[in-house]
């Protein structure tokens, strides 16, 4: 298994403002634990340095009028219509460096599509990307690109067949809707109910039209949902949706906003439940491009994205952070000095109801979903 791990110092480089957040400084902890780890050092694994998108690559799906205002947001000019294309305080701030920032973040993520497709490696991982809520002429969810729906388009023309796997807290919104009428990519995302969490959609009946019905898959998770819930619905559902499909490639978005310790979110995920759904992607594809995603505790994010790569190089790591890393980082939220998270934790009150509604939506899936799925 070859693999490679895209990273730029880059990255930590943009801000969006010391009140917001998306702290860019995440994605620089979890390539320095990585790194501490020894899995950037493997027989079988690349480092590539990422390499901004071009203008013409954003435009396989964003609107070139949306790419101007981007332009001026970009130098810190804030347009009189950039209200109508989502920018302002908030959400979507407006920042210098904003669109060169985007720009890294999808080159990023091509250029993973573009190892994995070609076959130089069979997996290959972005943490930067992942930013799924962009809409083709509206940034939304701290999201001004969309690098998932471009990196599949940019597969598409390949003429490959791609199954988009989503497990973030929040729902793929700007992904199933770029391919909410089409049969040739499958989009699939657990997330926490669009009724108490932003974007307020992924229902289980949104389910695509025309060519595409049956092909948007949405298992909204009841609020307080853990990693027996979440494991339970990912293979109740994924897998079987996988093996009709018949993807070349899959292309996955590990948000780990999902965490208990979370603020944007209410779900009780731990590392425990998150690795075995990492580990069940890996065995659904040998070929495989890994986004990151959301993820607003740093060291949540840090722990998680390493244990993933972990996975994606079939590694064992020790539970001890080290003892380097640790003594520099420590106090952006690495309490216990472990890797993985305590699992001793109390039990959930309406565990069973909320067993209940999750059983309804895989019936449903199974039901309505699944006999609409066919392979190439």
């Amino acid at each position: 298994m070859k693999t490679a791990f895209l990273y730029s110092d880059a990255f930590a480089q943009f801000d969006y403002g010391s009140t917001h957040p998306l702290k860019t400084f995440r994605l620089k902890l979890a390539y320095e634990l990585i790194s501490a780890c020894g899995l950037l050092s493997l027989p079988n694994t690349r480092l590539v340095e990422a390499e901004a998108a071009a203008n013409e690559d954003l435009l396989l799906f964003h609107d070139s009028r949306y790419i101007e205002v981007l332009e001026s947001a970009n130098k810190g000019i804030v347009t009189a219509d950039a209200e109508l294309f989502g920018l302002g305080p908030g959400d979507n701030p407006v920042f210098p460096g904003l669109l060169d920032w985007s720009r890294l973040v999808t080159g990023a993520s091509l250029q993973a599509a573009r190892l994995v497709d070609s076959g130089e490696v069979d997996i290959a991982f972005n943490i930067s990307g992942g930013l799924h809520h962009a809409l083709a002429s509206k940034a939304s969810g701290f999201c001004y690109i969309n690098d998932p729906v471009i990196v599949i388009r940019s597969l598409l023309r390949r003429g490959r067949r791609v199954a988009y796997i989503d497990i973030d807290a929040h729902h793929a919104d700007g992904v199933q809707e770029a391919f909410y009428d089409t049969d040739a990519v499958l989009t699939i995302s657990l997330h926490e109910t669009g009724t108490t969490l932003f974007p307020g959609t992924g229902f289980e009946d949104e389910t695509g039209v025309g060519k595409g019905e049956g092909y948007s898959v949405n298992i909204p998770m009841p609020p307080s949902s853990d990693d027996e819930l979440f494991v339970y619905a990912f293979e109740a559902v994924v897998p079987p949706l996988i093996e009709k499909f018949k993807p070349d490639i899959i292309v996955s978005q590990l948000g780990v906003d999902s965490f208990s310790s979370d603020p944007l979110a209410d779900l009780y995920y731990t590392t425990k439940g998150f690795c075995e759904v990492v580990r069940r992607i890996r065995e659904l594809s040998s070929r495989w491009v890994a986004l990151g995603g959301g993820g607003y505790d740093v060291a949540n994010v840090a722990r998680a994205w390493t244990l993933a790569w972990a996975i994606m190089n079939d590694r064992e790591i020790p539970d001890e952070i080290p003892q380097d890393f640790l003594e520099e980082y420590r106090p952006h939220g690495f309490r216990s000095g472990k890797i993985g998270d305590d699992l001793s934790g109390a039990k959930i009150a309406g565990k069973e109801l909320m067993k209940e509604e999750v059983e309804r939506v895989v019936g449903y899936i199974a039901k309505n979903v699944l006999p609409k799925i066919t392979g190439p």
